[in-house]
C-alpha cells in the first residue's frame, strides 16, 4: 500500500535530508528504520530536502510497502528503532497516486533569531544569535516586501540546479516574543538556500548596512553576490507542507 509519513527531526547532527555515502542523514536513518520494521527496502519521496543543520516538525514523506502492519503501528515501530533526534510522528494510508513532493501545494518555514546582548544557552541549537541591536521596524518592512511573486535568483547559489527562479510567496512576516524574533514564510516551493539568504539579507537591512531600496531591487532578480550572507542553519525549521486535503485528519 501507499503510505505518507509526518517526520520530525533535530537537524543539528545531520548532514541534511538526502542520503549521502558515509554521512549521517535523515533519509538514511529513516530508510534504515523502515527497512528494519517492514523487512524490505523502502524508497522515500520527500516534500522538501532540508540542508545540514536545518530542523523539521512538518516534513512529509511517501513510500510503498507490502505489509499487514497498520500505518499507526509502522510509525510506532519505526520510531522505536530510530535515534532520538528523529521520529516518524504519524503514518497514514494514501491513494496510490499520491507523492509527497509532487502533490505538495505549499511549504512553510520558520526562522528563530535571538536578538540580545547576551546569548541564550537553552536556545543555542534551535535559534541563531545576533548581539547587535536590530531595527525591528525595518525588519518587518523587509519581511512584508517578500510577499507576492518575485524572482529570487539573488537568494540562491548561482551554480545551483534551478532553472526557474520565480516563486509565489503567500506569507512572509516577522513577529517578536521578547528577545526572540520569529520569521515565518510560506510559498509554493523554495530555491536552495533561499530562506536563510533572505534572513541574512534582511538582517543587513535591520542593522543599517543595506537600505530598503537595495533589498527590494533584489526581489526582481540579481546575482547571489549582491545579497547578504546566509543566516545560520540552526535557526531554520520546516514547519508544514500543504496539500489539497489534510493528510492527518
Amino acid at each position: 500500500m501507499k503510505l505518507a509519513g509526518l517526520v520530525e527531526y533535530d537537524g543539528a547532527r545531520f548532514a541534511g535530508w538526502a542520503a549521502q555515502p558515509d554521512r549521517r542523514t535523515v533519509e538514511g536513518e529513516l530508510s534504515r528504520a523502515l527497512r528494519t520494521v517492514l523487512r524490505q527496502p523502502i524508497k522515500l519521496s520527500v516534500a522538501g530536502r532540508t540542508d545540514a543543520g536545518v530542523h523539521a516538525d512538518g516534513q512529509v514523506v511517501s513510500f510503498v510497502a507490502e505489509t499487514e502492519l497498520s500505518p499507526s503501528l509502522i510509525a510506532y515501530k519505526a520510531t522505536a528503532v530510530l535515534p532520538e533526534d528523529v521520529a516518524l510522528r504519524r503514518c497514514v494510508a494514501v491513494p496510490e497516486t499520491f507523492d509527497a513532493r509532487r502533490d505538495a501545494r505549499s511549504r512553510g518555514y520558520e526562522y528563530r533569531l535571538v536578538n540580545d546582548e547576551i546569548r541564550s544557552p537553552l536556545r543555542r541549537l534551535r535559534a541563531a544569535y545576533e548581539p547587535r541591536e536590530l531595527d525591528f521596524g525595518l525588519l518587518k518592512e523587509a519581511g512584508e516586501m517578500v510577499g507576492g511573486v518575485h524572482d529570487f535568483s539573488a537568494f540562491t547559489p548561482s551554480k545551483g540546479y534551478h532553472v526557474r527562479f520565480e516563486r509565489v510567496v503567500a506569507e512572509s512576516g516577522w513577529t517578536r516574543e521578547g528577545d526572540l524574533l520569529l520569521y515565518r514564510i510560506s510559498a509554493d516551493s523554495f530555491l536552495y538556500g533561499m530562506v536563510r539568504t533572505l534572513v541574512g539579507t534582511m538582517r543587513e537591512v535591520a542593522l543599517g548596512k543595506r537600505d530598503r531600496g537595495s533589498f527590494e531591487a533584489l526581489l526582481s532578480g540579481g546575482r547571489r553576490t549582491e545579497a547578504g550572507p546566509a543566516a545560520p542553519a540552526r535557526g531554520l525549521t520546516l514547519v508544514n507542507v500543504g496539500y489539497e486535503k489534510d493528510l492527518w485528519r
